[in-house]
């Protein structure tokens, strides 16, 4: 029998004017929740606060981080696993800029769902589920 393989990932959630942010990491097509895997015996704050770092230079507030949920969906693509994703919100400081690994970061809404991975596709819509994220974009003034 073939363990199933587990991928664990830690990812901060961050809201402005109805929209999420999302990174696309150098190399690939697709979009992701900012974020990353846990390294050896860390904690989700201690990967947080490195992977957000790492990926877009900001330090996040390690004392404002928020649980908003864990998420398990299916590996896209051929392999077969599973990818779990704690998510956090969590302030922060400096100015959000790509780093070496992150090509580019855009702002999404619920509209652009499709064009990220199955489990951030979870969060979506549990964010729209809560209120957290508008099911349909926000207007500008």
């Amino acid at each position: 029998m073939q363990t199933e393989r587990l991928i664990d990932t830690v990812a901060w959630v961050l809201i402005e004017d109805g929209r999420i942010l999302c990174a696309r990491p150098r190399g690939k097509d697709v979009f992701y929740i900012p974020g990353g895997k846990r390294e050896g015996d860390e904690s989700d704050l201690q990967t947080l606060l490195r992977e957000i770092d790492e990926e877009l230079t900001v330090a996040l507030a390690p004392d404002t981080a928020v649980h908003v949920g864990t998420y398990e969906a299916e590996l896209p693509g051929p392999t077969p696993g599973l990818v779990r994703m704690s998510c956090y919100t969590a302030d922060y400081t400096g100015t959000i800029a790509p780093s070496s690994e992150i090509d580019e970061t855009a702002w999404f809404t619920y509209a652009d769902r499709d064009r990220v991975p199955p489990v951030d596709q979870l969060l979506f819509d549990d964010l729209v589920r809560v209120g957290l994220l508008p099911a349909t974009p926000v207007r500008a003034r």
